[in-house]
Formats: structure tokens, sequence, C-alpha cells
């Protein structure tokens, strides 16, 4: 390797070993039939039974799924769910996870723009061709953490024009587009069995282990847990819906289920790492990864914490930054480190040429992780492109754009997008996604979309919305901006679904005639600060007032405001749990938030679970 080489921007992962998949997952039922696969609440199933149940399903489904179908699931984390998976693979087909409930009308765009061989789930949630059509039940489990009450696979014809999943595909993810229509990743068996391969030589994943199914089922770390398990001979622990939210839940099940290796989305993972580390756990890895982190590990945490980087287009993980347990690793950011095995990274100027150095640009991913593309020539053609000349070891790269920095140590420093495309909740989203889902209600003839900060150090959405003419328009007698949201939650994920609403007469422009949302964010910023907020009734009111106007960056927010509705989500949820319990010492659970009226009852569910309400009753 020359000098200048050395002093550009390209680094380049170790040689990566190729790995089965499914053939693994077959050696250790032969090797291990009697050892646990799968444990989902009370119920444990050993690699022996997990096989069969796969090999019941597959063949419910072998005269109606061909190799290369795909095969859409709406199931959450259940062992339904991973036998699922397991016979949708032994049948060569193409998994698409969708996540239990992904939005009545973004399913219904996946069911006409994809050609779906079948859609798996509760039939109640399917879209009206599927739910209507022709159903064959399937004996998936129905005991277990979290278990759907019917599982049938439903079949409706391929409307015209629908895509199919390239030759070669493994698997399929969705990701955020700019149409408003969800994009499909396809990832080849090739990419995944290497991801997996140094995914288990990172952790020394094996027979004795137990790996949490946690991550959302319709983002694609999900599969990463589940296939590594699988693939090693350890114990695959479906977690709780409590787990998913709450770190005091999160902690406690980590302890009595004997996890020892864990994935966590970042919005989660940092509550856990802002207070001391729990007792008593037997984990001993801990990956991070769907968001920039924003605090490293303390020295008091006995687990080595991996910080990961990588976009669905790139098989999940790309780069990593692993962390020793016990050792002082500064307070700033961590970094999103150095390649996996068999990636090229290359931080590119705007003509496509490595920056020195030190010098940020876009972040290029190239080699073996990288997944087929999308189910859109057309879009794959855009993203996907010819290797820069002297970059070796790839013929093709992913413009991933993200902003990076790679140091002179060559380990990359994450700084944030270059285009409009945020991070939610560890989710990336297109704004323009968010508007045409507003766009598409009769009474909306624009939206747009805005990334503001939170004080929780993320982002927060919100929607500025310009009413149709006619039928007296929103905010007139007609229906207010948060009347709109049942609807656009039926097109996005929960993410997505912006913070606050607000309606406008016009939008400003900036001096080249496009829409200036910093100046949008500028008014709204007046608005909420615009007039005192109603104040609580009680010191516990006040704190929880205090606590949710931080957290959802709402500084109007009154004693009768609804949580949910004031944009606040299962994450803020937790956020506010965690909060809760440093102020009080209570612990509370997410759905007991969630359900209350208003923040007055939030207020007094606190009063009810103090210890000093305990020793007064």
């Amino acid at each position: 390797m020359t000098n200048n080489q050395v002093d550009s921007s390209v680094a380049y992962g170790r040689p990566h070993q190729d790995g089965a998949v499914l053939g693994l997952f077959t050696d250790w039922v032969r090797r291990t039939p009697d050892a646990p696969a799968l444990v989902d609440g009370a119920r444990t199933w050993s690699y022996a039974e997990l096989d069969r149940l796969a090999d019941a399903l597959a063949d419910s489904l072998r005269d109606r799924v061909r190799p290369g179908d795909l095969v859409g699931v709406c199931l959450d984390h259940s062992a339904g769910l991973v036998a699922v998976t397991l016979a949708v693979a032994r049948l060569g087909a193409v998994h698409l996870p969708l996540g239990p409930r992904p939005g009545e009308r973004r399913l219904q765009a996946v069911a006409r723009n994809l050609r779906l061989a079948c859609l798996v789930g509760d039939p109640a949630l399917l879209p009206p061709a599927h739910a209507g059509g022709e159903h064959l039940p399937l004996s998936a489990p129905l005991a277990g953490a979290v278990a759907d009450p019917t599982v049938v696979a439903a079949f409706a014809p391929a409307p015209a024009g629908a895509v199919g999943a390239p030759a070669g595909t493994h698997y399929a993810v969705l990701t955020s587009g700019s149409t408003g229509t969800p994009k499909a990743v396809a990832v080849g068996e090739p990419s995944l069995g290497s991801l997996l391969h140094w995914y288990r030589e990172l952790t020394g994943l094996g027979p004795g282990d137990r790996h949490s199914l946690l991550i959302g089922v319709a983002f694609d770390p999900h599969v990463k847990e589940l296939w590594a398990t699988l693939t090693s001979g350890a114990a695959l622990v479906v977690a709780p819906e409590a787990v998913r939210w709450d770190r005091g839940a999160l902690t406690d099940w980590w302890r009595s289920a004997g996890i020892t290796v864990s994935v966590l989305p970042t919005p989660l993972a940092e509550p856990v790492l802002d207070r001391p580390w729990p007792t008593g756990l037997a984990l001993r890895h801990l990956g991070i990864g769907g968001d920039r982190l924003r605090r490293a590990p303390g020295p008091d945490v006995t687990a080595t914490v991996h910080n990961m980087y990588g976009p669905a287009e790139a098989t999940v993980v790309t780069t990593t930054h692993t962390m020793a347990p016990g050792a002082d690793h500064g307070t700033g950011a961590p970094p999103i480190g150095r390649p996996v095995p068999g990636a090229v990274l290359l931080v590119a100027d705007g003509a496509g040429r490595p920056v020195p150095r030190g010098h940020s640009g876009e972040l290029w991913i190239g080699g073996r992780c990288l997944s087929l593309g999308y189910l859109d020539e057309e879009l794959t053609a855009r993203r996907f492109v010819p290797a820069p000349d002297g970059v070796e070891g790839a013929d093709r790269v992913y413009r991933t754009g993200d902003r990076v920095l790679m140091r002179p140590d060559g380990v990359l420093e994450f700084l944030g997008r270059l285009d409009d495309q945020v991070k939610v909740s560890g989710v990336r989203i297109e704004p323009a996604e968010v508007e045409a889902a507003f766009e598409r209600d009769a009474r909306v003839r624009r939206a747009v979309v805005a990334a503001r900060p939170d004080r929780a150090g993320g982002v927060q959405l919100v929607a500025f919305v310009q009413p149709a003419p006619g039928d007296g328009g929103l905010g007139t007698g007609g229906p207010t901006g948060a009347e709109l949201l049942p609807e656009v939650r039926a097109w996005l994920p929960e993410q997505a679904v912006p913070a606050v609403v607000r309606v406008v007469d016009a939008f400003p422009l900036d001096a080249n005639g496009k829409v200036d949302r910093a100046a949008l964010l500028a008014a709204e910023e007046e608005t909420r600060g615009a007039g005192a907020a109603e104040e609580g009734a009680t010191p516990t009111e006040r704190t929880v007032l205090r606590l949710c106007r931080e957290l959802l960056g709402r500084p109007d927010l009154g004693p009768l405001d609804n949580f949910l509705d004031a944009g606040g989500n299962s994450l803020a949820a937790a956020r506010l749990l965690a909060a809760l319990e440093e102020e009080y010492e209570v612990r509370l659970r997410a759905p007991q938030v969630l359900r209350q009226p208003d923040l007055r009852g939030v207020g007094r569910l606190v009063e009810e679970k103090r210890p000093s309400a305990v020793a007064a009753s």
C-alpha cells in the first residue's frame, strides 16, 4: 500500500469468512438435538423440537410457496416468528419481516407494490385483499411472552406491475422512501453468512449462551439476533414486551433470563448506560446500534460494549467500535469504528474521490457486506454505483448519505446526514415519506416536515400542514392537525409520526424559492413560547408536566393534555419512566402511562405508587 493510499480515507476490513445460514442451524439440530434453541415465556423448545416445528410449517406452505417467492411476515417477537422464519428459509423463499402492526395503509402499499406469495399473520390485521382471500391456518405456537392469537398464510393475486425479489435473495427489509412508499432492500445469503460468522467470533456466541430476541421485528438487526443464535448452538430468548421501553424491566429480565449476549437500539441503551450498572448480570457482550451513541459505558459496566453502525443496504452492521469493560472510554460520543471483515469503506467528496484522512465526506460502502440492492432496479442503479478507480475489493459501492470522518488511525467518526433524511429513535426517516402520508388526505393541500433536536439529544419531527381549499379548511371548523394523525399513523412506522402538527396558511420561501424549514421551525418556537401554560395542581403533577415538556419539547403542555396526542411514543415513555424513577423511586410500566387520559392522570399514578403513599396507607 502506497503512502497516498494510507493517507486517503479508504479502509478495508480483514478477510471475511463465508458461512452458511440455514445449513448451520441444521448442523446444530444434528449435533445437539436436546439443547435449548428457543425460550419464549415459560416454554422452551429444543433444537430438535424447533426443527420439527419449522418442518411442519414448511410442509404446510410447500405447495403454494416456491423458491425465490416473497413471504411477508406480520408477526411480533414470538416462537411463531422464529418457526416461520426457519420455514421460509427451508423453502428457499424470501423472508420479508413487517412487524405485527406495520400500519394499515403501509401494509396495503406493500401488498400493492411487491409480488407476495402470501402474508403470514393475524387475519384481522391483514389488508383487504388478503383478509378476504384464501387463508391457510398455520400451526404456529400460540403460547409465549408475546403471541399472536391466530396465524394464517393469506393468499391474494399479485397486482399487475408488482415486483419480486432478485435471484439469490435470502431476506428483504423495508426502509423509508422519499416517494411515500417504503423501499425494500434485498440481502443475499453470502452477505448474511459472512456477517453472522463475524458476529459469532466477536461475541464468542456458542452452546450455553442465551441471546436476546428484542430488536423490533421490522428492523433488520433482529435478523442478526435470530440467525446468529440459531447458527451457534446457543438459545434464543424472546423478550417480554415491557422490556422494549423500560430500562428497569430490561435489566431485571437480563438477570432473571440469564442473558449473556444482547443487542439494544441506541435510544434504549443510553438510559441503561446513564444509570449505575446492575449487579448480578451474566451479560458478556452488548451491541448497540441504530442511532448515534452519545455516551460511552462507565468503568462499572461489566459487559463488553460494541457501538455498531450499518445501513440495511450493507447487511445490518458495517463498522464496529468495541469498548472493553472497566476501561475509561472518555465522555464524548464513541466513534463508529472500523470495517467488519470483507467491508470496503470510502469517505468521498462530491465527485466521488477519497478525501484525505481527517476530512469529512460521504461514506461509501463496498465489499462482501453489500446487499443485492433494492427491489426497484432504477433506484438500485442510482444508489449502488461503480467503485472509484483505485479502490480494491469492490466492484460497486453504496452511497449512504451519511457524513463521516476517518481519523489518521483509520477509525470512523459519525457526523450526521448529508441529505434531508433523519434518524428518529434509531429509525431512518425520509421527511418526504411523512409529507406524502399527510397529503394522501383530501383535506390537506400540502405538508412540510422538519426535524429539530429534542431535549434528550435526539430528533423530533414537526409537521406543518396547509389545508386544501373549501370545506372550511383545517382550524376553521374542520378537523385539527391532531385529528389528522390517526390516518397518518396508518401509513407510517411509530417513529415517523410527527410529535407536533401545526396548521399554516402558507409556507415561507427562501432566496431560492424553496420552503424555508428554518423559518417554519423558528415560528414554531415562538408559538411554543407564547403564553404561559397551565401549571399542575400538586407538586407531583408539576414535576410530571416539567418532565414531559422537556422530553417532548412542548413547553405549552398542560395537565389535561394526552401524552400520545402531544407527540409521545413508547421510547419517549421509556425516558419518562426513567426520569420518574430517578425523581420519586417509583417503577411504572409504559402501558400504565400510555393508558392515562391526560398528564394529570400520570401525576395521580405516580402519587399512588410512591413509597410515601404506601407508608401513609
